[in-house]
């Protein structure tokens, strides 16, 4: 995993408003791109930099592709900020 990664597709709003559609569960890109007002090339776009972060996963079923979160990355995520904030309090 990288940090890089996650950190730069975690500071786009779009994209964590993505991270927070899929917290219900599986969706299809297109049921993700009739959420926003953009282009589904520019969703598309979207769902490729969370996709490369290991933020979620992918999907194919028949004819559509579906993307649902990766909770073991975010939960490294968490991890690290908590190691960060316990090293913080113990000086």
């Amino acid at each position: 995993m990288s940090f890089e990664r996650s950190f730069k597709a975690l500071a786009d709003p779009v994209r964590r408003e993505i991270l927070q559609m899929l917290k219900h569960g599986k969706m299809s890109a297109g049921n993700i791109a009739n959420q926003f007002d953009m282009t589904q090339a520019t969703v598309s776009y979207h769902l490729s930099i969370l996709k490369k972060a290991d933020l979620i996963w992918e999907e194919k079923e028949k004819n559509y592709i579906y993307y649902d979160l990766n909770t073991s990355v975010l939960e490294e995520i968490m991890v690290w900020f908590v190691d960060l904030k316990e090293s913080k309090q113990n000086e």
